[in-house]
This record gives C-alpha cells, structure tokens and sequence, in this order.
C-alpha cells in the first residue's frame, strides 16, 4: 500500500503539471494551494498534506478495490475522490477551489488507476 500510494502520488500530478507548464501557470501552485489545508499555502505544507492525503486515499482504495479490474474500478474511485474533494471540500478553501478543475479531477482519475495498477502488479507477484 506504501508503494501504491508514492508511485501514484508522484504520477498523479502529471495532468495539472502538464496544464500549468502550457498556460504558464508556476508549478508549485498546486503544491501550495494544498498548503491550505494545514493552516497556510505553501510549498512544504503543501507535500505534507498531498503525502498524508495520498496514503489515506490508497489505503482506502487498498481496502475496497475488488480483486478484478482493480485498474478501471480505481480510476472510478479516483473520479469519486475527485468529486468529493473538488466538489466538496475544496469549497472550503479557496486557494484550492480557485485552481483548473478539469486537470485536478484529471490527476484524482490517473491516482485511482495508478493505485490500482501497482496493486495488481504487487498482487500478480
């Protein structure tokens, strides 16, 4: 689970990374807005929370994915999770509500699917 979570916590961000890096937008702005979460934005807050959220999200997922199509039914929970934390949670914060939603809900789909991924390959082992 340890795995799942640092492999698709890292690739995850390839979505909004790519759309900042087309629209100029500076990288570690989504980093930061995550800050938020801890008090303030900022860089270092930011990979706190993004660690400390992607383990529990994986762990979830390591739980309750069934053991066919754990890729497909992640990248489902991963739209899911994007839902709640985009839709929901991120009212709450604006720095976070004010960042592109089509490529953060991009990278919460690709975190599912990853989790699932490196399950399956750590399962078929």
């Amino acid at each position: 689970m340890l795995l799942a979570a640092g492999v698709a916590g890292l690739v995850s961000g390839i979505p909004s990374t790519l759309h900042a890096l087309r629209r100029g937008i500076p990288l570690s702005a989504s980093t930061a807005a995550a800050g938020t979460l801890l008090g303030k934005a900022s860089i270092m807050r930011g990979l706190v929370a993004h660690a400390a959220i992607s383990l529990t999200w994986a762990a979830v997922l390591a739980r309750v994915l069934p053991s066919r199509h754990r890729i497909a039914t992640g990248a489902l929970a991963g739209a899911a999770i994007a839902a709640l934390d985009l839709g929901v949670i991120a009212r709450r914060y604006p720095a976070i509500h004010a960042l592109p939603q089509a490529p953060q809900f991009a990278d919460h789909v690709l975190f599912g699917g990853t989790v699932g991924a490196v399950l399956e390959a750590r399962l078929r082992r």
